[in-house]
């Protein structure tokens, strides 16, 4: 469909977006003073841009034939409402009075100061001179009669003259006033005119003085009327029908009728089939009506006519005008084949702006609120409707009726728009208006407006808050204390301690045990500082496992909508339990919906908050970022942490011996296992293990690999003990790798029966061990092996294990294993109890597959005796 511009070309001034008030606040002194807008002061611009109504017509022939001396009324008061065209109508005869041969009097009473007397101006622009009419007393109607009798014809145009008498009520003039003496010059101008056949009179007046003035003027006002009322006929310039004529003309300069028609028809058309048409009119005749007002859809006229032009100071005809002219210009550069209430962009501040100083300023920021604003509640309908929907902006526009239908100057039951003229307005013929009901149906429920309000039928805009308005005051009052703990309380809720120890929100790094256990942090912010000095220090003390902390700290960005739903939820349980409030039960069940809603929203919303976490490395930490969080996703956040530091390789639930040997045997000769360990957990950014457990089996899978040896030092040489068999791993001690040539060739010197000669280097020339320093980083350089020590040819230990140490003390177990040929163990658990069935399936059968004999004692517990030669 063409666009409305191209059908109906405004005019240039409109196009230009030149829209004062005064283009339209026509000005009968400031053409009489050759001042002003062309459109006004030039006679052609002027009846060029004005639709001549039947009142108007009338009113001109009346006056040519009176000037003609043809008969005609004498004296013609003009009266319409404030802005209804009473000085246009005048300026229309100014401009005509030239072709009829006429003499002008201009007589405005706004420009006035009471030095000046009306009639000095008649006699001064007659005359040229103000002679015999000097004094502040009425000349008389001999007088004024001579002055009239002798410049006939005569076209005495009078406008604001009550603004005039209300300034002279307060200059005395002898025992009256100059207000009194101005009533008495009018009773007798208007006696003269109706003598002389060639003079015209021509009186404006408001409808009321109310409009513009108080109850004393209103006296005047009412004197006025008596005194002009004897003769004068009443004539109104526009009627109600003749006003879309009055529009068009003024804002367009043609209309291809060609194309309006066809827009016209396709709206027809489309709203016969959604039944949108007003109940009880006939296709045709809306027809009718669109054809006369176009490009404005006919509701556009009527409700800026007739609801806000009851607005006392609306100005009707000359308020529509300047409004619709802003619509216009707004628009002229989008694509609409028409205009309707909806199209009214309330985001323009001249259009608010205009609309608000009848409606009143505290809906400016109501429409802030509920319509224009980036996140009021039409913004998330708009969005919310289905991605097929999204572009129409239906939420914006179903407001946007809804609120230019909500006032009018008589108020009352008329306020508000009903379902069907929503949807006449809001919606596109590219859509089904049904699609319109939903928006209204999301705009009136929890997550739309605040002060929308439908009641018998209609919807319409108050300044008292709705449902939505309490909830969003409840928020605003919950206390950042409230926030906080419903915030921990929600993190300790999603943690489950299962793949790293958990602290949340700890305010000391000493509260962090210095362990080699990996250990995930959460801040309440980010601090670099203090994960830089949690890394490097516990407290006073320097920190040794330096590679098993991890940081998780919220995403900045999602810090507000996070805690927007957190205390959303919260407000929800105040409303809920609040007692004093008198809600509907359709209100309660509604907050009950909600806050379920909500509370299931909420640890979607925590993963999104809390999803940056900072990895040791060696120039610092490494950021990286959770992700958007899967839809239905129910794993714990520390768990979520842990599978993507698993996936990314930072943490490793085995080592392939491969690595290893690349890694760490490449340029050195052996390695202390040891040194291996405690630098995963040490120096940052080294490999870490979740256990130590992955160290053993990865070494122990590569020495029966053959890729390597494991064996320990003699001296400085290392003597490789267990090579391409399998063998359990100490990790602790002169226990070391040892590179596969020197296995090889230690075997072949024992295979020669020379044993291998301690203290020989085999090694090519230049090559360097593991402790050398520089040539390994990620190995802790304060690890070093002693020389020669004393020997234990026996060892006797008695201890009690802590819970959770069971794993480090059987590495402990594998070195003593490889250091002597016979070890015996008398295990004692008490303290608790285990079922019998447990104890023969889980205990006895895996000594059982071990090859193990347990001995037990008679006494009641049993005494775990194992015999293993190695």
């Amino acid at each position: 469909m063409r666009s409305f511009h191209t059908i109906s070309v405004p005019h240039r001034d409109i196009l230009e977006g030149r829209l004062t008030m005064d283009v339209f606040a026509a000005d009968l002194w400031e053409v009489y003073k050759g001042r002003g807008p062309d459109e006004y002061k030039d006679g052609e611009q002027f009846f060029r841009k004005t639709y001549q109504t039947e009142g108007l017509r009338n009113i001109l022939a009346i006056v040519e034939k009176r000037l003609m001396g043809m008969g005609g009324d004498p004296v013609i008061q003009i009266q319409t409402p404030f802005g209804g065209g009473k000085t246009h109508t005048l300026i229309a005869m100014y401009h005509k009075a030239d072709q009829w041969n006429a003499r002008k009097v201009v007589i405005v009473g706004t420009p006035m100061s009471t030095s000046d007397t009306p009639w000095g101006m008649l006699e001064e622009q007659l005359t040229g001179r103000i002679g015999r009419f000097a004094a502040q007393v009425s000349p008389g109607r001999e007088a004024i009669y001579e002055l009239l009798s002798e410049n006939q014809p005569v076209l005495i145009l009078m406008d604001e003259v009550l603004e005039y008498v209300t300034k002279a009520a307060a200059v005395t003039v002898g025992e009256s006033t100059l207000a009194a003496q101005t009533i008495a010059f009018m009773q007798e101008l208007t006696e003269v005119a109706g003598t002389l056949e060639k003079v015209a009179l021509v009186i404006a007046l408001p409808a009321s003085a109310m409009e513009r003035y108080d109850e004393s003027a209103e006296k005047l006002f009412e004197q006025l009327k008596k005194v002009a009322g004897r003769v004068e006929k009443i004539y109104t310039p526009v009627q109600d029908h003749e006003i879309t004529h009055v529009i068009r003309q003024r804002l367009f300069a043609r209309i291809d009728h060609g194309g309006a028609g066809e827009v016209i028809g396709d709206f027809i058309d489309y709203a016969t089939k959604e039944s949108i048409l007003p109940a009880g009119t006939e296709p045709s005749e809306y027809r009718k009506r669109f054809e006369s007002s176009y490009p404005f859809l006919p509701e556009v006229v009527d409700v800026l006519y007739h609801r806000w032009g009851s607005f006392p100071n609306f100005q009707r005809t000359r308020g529509v005008l300047r409004l619709l002219s802003l619509v216009t210009h707004c628009l002229k550069d989008r694509s609409l084949p028409y205009i309707s209430l909806a199209d009214f962009d309330l985001f323009d501040s001249e259009i608010r702006r205009e609309l608000i100083n009848f409606a009143g300023p505290e809906y400016d920021s109501i429409i802030a609120a509920d319509i224009t604003g980036m996140e009021s509640g039409s913004k998330k309908i708009d969005l919310s409707l289905g991605d097929a929907y999204k572009g129409l902006k239906l939420g914006t526009r179903a407001a946007t009726t809804i609120f230019l239908y909500s006032f009018s100057g008589s108020g009352g039951t008329e306020n508000g728009g009903t379902i069907e003229e929503i949807k006449r307005n809001a919606t596109t013929i590219e859509n089904p208006a049904s699609v319109v009901t939903e928006a209204v149906e999301q705009l009136k429920g929890m997550q739309g407006l605040f002060y929308l309000q439908h009641h018998s039928g209609k919807y319409y805009f108050t300044n008292e808050p709705n449902l939505n308005r309490i909830l969003l005051i409840r928020m605003e009052n919950v206390r950042d204390a409230e926030i906080k703990e419903s915030e921990r309380e929600l993190l300790k809720n999603s943690i489950s301690g299962v793949a790293m120890k958990v602290f949340v929100w700890q305010e000391l790094n000493t509260d962090i045990p210095d362990t080699t256990d990996l250990k995930l942090i959460i801040l309440q912010e980010r601090d670099d500082e203090f994960m830089k000095d949690t890394m490097n220090m516990r407290g006073s003390t320097p920190r040794v496992n330096r590679n098993t902390l991890f940081f998780l700290t919220p995403l900045e960005s999602e810090r507000t909508g996070f805690y927007n739903l957190l205390k959303r939820e919260i407000a929800y349980r105040l409303i809920r339990d609040d007692k004093t409030l008198n809600l509907s039960n359709e209100q309660k069940k509604e907050i009950k919906t909600e806050l379920t809603k909500t509370e299931g929203s909420l640890n979607e919303a925590l993963r999104r908050y809390y999803r940056l976490f900072f990895i040791p490395g060696r120039d610092g930490f490494k950021e990286h970022d959770l992700g958007i969080p899967t839809y239905g996703e129910a794993k714990k956040i520390d768990d979520l942490v842990y599978e993507k530091l698993r996936t990314a390789g930072e943490v490793l639930e085995r080592i392939v011996p491969l690595v290893i040997k690349e890694r760490y045997l490449k340029d050195a000769k052996f390695v202390l296992t040891e040194q291996l360990y405690q630098s995963s957990a040490r120096t940052p950014g080294e490999v870490r293990i979740v256990d130590r457990v992955v160290w053993e089996n990865g070494i122990s899978e590569g020495v029966r690999e053959g890729l390597f040896g494991l064996g320990e030092l003699a001296g400085e040489e290392p003597v490789c003990r267990f090579f391409g068999k399998s063998t359990s791993v100490a990790l602790s001690g002169s226990e070391v790798i040892i590179r596969e040539d020197l296995c090889i060739a230690q075997e072949e010197e024992t295979a020669r029966g020379s044993g291998y000669p301690t203290g020989t280097d085999k090694t090519d020339e230049g090559e360097t061990c593991i402790r050398d320093s520089g040539t390994m980083p990620p190995i802790d350089p304060e690890l070093t092996v002693s020389g020669k020590e004393s020997v234990r040819k026996k060892i006797h230990l008695k201890f009690t294990i802590p819970k959770g140490k069971v794993a480090g003390i059987m590495g402990v177990m594998n070195l003593l294993q490889s250091k002597f040929d016979r070890l015996e163990i008398e295990l004692l658990a008490e303290g608790g109890e285990i079922l019998e069935s447990d104890y023969d399936n889980k205990i006895e059968e895996a000594f059982r597959q071990l090859g193990i004999k347990l001995n037990e004692r008679s006494s009641g517990r049993y005494q775990k005796e194992a015999t293993r030669n190695a």
